[in-house]
């Protein structure tokens, strides 16, 4: 048996590829995984192009392509589609994926579990996308869904495309709930021996630091959806203004939940820039113990700072202060893992590869981010840019620039375990200069417009704002064509790619000790973890292959 931590280069014989196995109810996270990464991005491709649409009636001042019926409905589901089918589950298809491996478990504490989670999320999505051919149109009341607007439904429509955005919302989180249960039963319970929490990747803690928020807070909007479910198709008044029912409750119901979301969605990426930074730089992380207390202190904190997105609701001063200092205080636990990664990059020799140029990438864009979102949680700035493209422009540099980058960094750097190929380094490099010089070009122009006043979900707007909206649905169009690379690479390299060995970057950790795919059963014996995490000044790792740069 390898060593925990030990870097090969042997070469495993590549198993033939079949498609049917995803087609499959299979009950094994490694089949699981792939397939949750197959059908999330084929739903962030429907999205993508939703916001292209979107742009395209943008580039000029006037209403002139889409309808605003059509062009409100593209906007809502576009939102819902890359939140709740694109950027949350496609990390959960990667945890699903590495989790086991990382931890040293032959499966998922409960396998049938993860496959129901699994085959919720398909029906789901496509009953959202059916709301777009129903004669009643599809739900219009953005992702967060707010009533009274979404409770506005014509007199005599039996199928409307709010009920199916809130039949589709109400199976994704049990979706999510089921998936929360097994991870964290998972990480707890079927660690190898000598695998205690302080020696576990970072991934790992992220992970378990989302999936804690998703069972603590995911109830909360769960509940909202079905109440608001019967306001809209029984008679009920749960948020009804006018009959003494309450919207702003289904605000504090909706942001209890969907501002931790922000966090269920980062948090791995954290874990994803943790493990290719150390890879890339041939350092141990920096502050190790910090960061794994940090991603537990975000998802503690980020339950308290909800109201946030609140403060134009008629939100009391004093709550106003005290979310504010709690906003504030998320920038704490943050601020570690950036100097983390600086401080592990510092003085290193830097492998620039595609996994590293992401991961680097994604660090920087989400400075920007989290230097805007501390300008959010500030009451006097939120109430001046309260609905402007300012917070279009922020959401989307965490969302966007920050995750999906994290996503292709991961999907790089695990491509070579999964398939048993390597991908070509030349068009990774296309695939990320063309992403950062487009996602830039797209959402950076939505600070100027958010500032000088531009209300976003608009269809129309005054030709003031017209020179940043050309760039910005430039960049837009430039952030499709950028996707194709990353498709054409992924195909052809799994397809035909360069026979990858077990451990192609001499990274630690278990998932690099074994074949390349791993075998069904993961491990041949569990092995026993002697060694700390990102061990990169162990005596085995001395000596390196001279055809292998890493």
């Amino acid at each position: 048996m390898t060593h925990p931590h030990q870097a090969t280069d042997r070469f495993s014989p590549i198993p033939s590829f079949r498609w049917n196995r995803y087609l499959t109810f299979t009950t094994d996270h490694k089949e699981i995984g792939i397939q949750y990464l197959f059908v999330t991005f084929f739903f962030f491709l429907v999205g993508g192009l939703m916001a292209m649409l979107i742009r395209a009636e943008l580039l000029t001042p006037q209403l002139n392509l889409l309808s605003r019926p059509l062009y409100n409905g593209l906007f809502t589901l576009h939102g819902t589609i890359m939140i709740f089918l694109w950027v949350i589950p496609v990390q959960v298809g990667l945890a699903n994926y590495l989790v086991p491996l990382m931890i040293g478990a032959r499966d998922m504490a409960f396998p049938k579990l993860n496959a129901i989670a699994f085959w919720l999320l398909p029906p789901a999505g496509l009953l959202l996308l059916s709301s777009l051919f129903i004669p009643a149109g599809s739900a219009q009341a953005g992702w967060w869904s707010y009533p009274p607007i979404s409770t506005q439904v014509p007199q005599g429509v039996v199928i409307n495309g709010e009920s199916l955005w809130l039949i589709s919302i109400f199976l994704i989180g049990i979706s999510s709930l089921l998936g929360a249960v097994n991870f964290i039963s998972t990480i707890i319970w079927m660690r190898a021996p000598g695998m205690t929490f302080f020696r576990m990747p970072i991934f790992v803690w992220t992970v378990l630091s989302a999936q804690l928020l998703q069972l603590v807070c995911l109830p909360a909007l769960t509940g909202a959806v079905i109440l608001l479910f019967f306001d809209l198709n029984f008679g009920t008044t749960f948020f009804q203004p006018f009959a003494q029912g309450s919207p702003v409750l289904y605000q504090h119901l909706f942001w209890f939940y969907s501002h931790p979301a922000v966090y269920v969605m980062v948090l791995p990426s954290f874990g994803i820039f943790s493990e290719i930074i150390p890879a890339f730089t041939r350092n141990p992380l920096f502050g190790y113990r910090s960061v794994a207390i940090a991603s537990i202190g975000i998802a503690v904190i980020s339950t308290s700072v909800w109201v946030h997105h609140m403060f134009a609701s008629g939100t009391p001063d004093w709550v106003r202060m005290l979310f504010m200092f709690t906003t504030m205080l998320v920038a704490v636990p943050t601020g570690v893992k950036v100097f983390a990664w600086t401080a592990t990059i510092w003085r290193s020799r830097l492998h620039l590869d595609t996994p590293l140029l992401f991961a680097i990438g994604g660090v920087l864009m989400f400075t920007i981010a989290g230097i805007t979102g501390v300008m959010l949680g500030s009451v006097p700035f939120d109430l001046h840019v309260n609905n402007t493209y300012f917070i279009v422009g922020h959401f989307h540099y965490v969302v966007y620039n920050t995750i999906t980058m994290a996503i292709f960094a991961a999907i790089y750097f695990w491509f070579p375990k999964i398939t048993g190929r390597m991908y070509s380094e030349n068009w990774g490099k296309i695939h990320f200069g063309l992403t950062f010089v487009a996602a830039n070009l797209h959402f950076f122009p939505m600070f100027p417009l958010g500032l000088q006043g531009m209300l976003r979900r608009s269809a129309s707007y005054a030709a003031e704002y017209a020179d940043w909206n050309v760039l910005s649905s430039i960049g837009s169009f430039l952030l499709g064509v950028s996707i194709l690379p990353f498709i054409a690479n992924i195909i052809v390299s799994a397809i035909d790619g360069k026979p990858a060995s077990d451990n192609p970057w001499h990274a630690t950790g278990l998932e690099w000790s074994i074949a390349s795919p791993p075998p069904p059963e993961n491990f041949d014996e569990i092995p026993e973890v002697s060694l700390p995490p990102y061990n990169y000044g162990d005596p085995q790792y001395s000596v390196q292959d001279p055809s292998n740069p890493y």
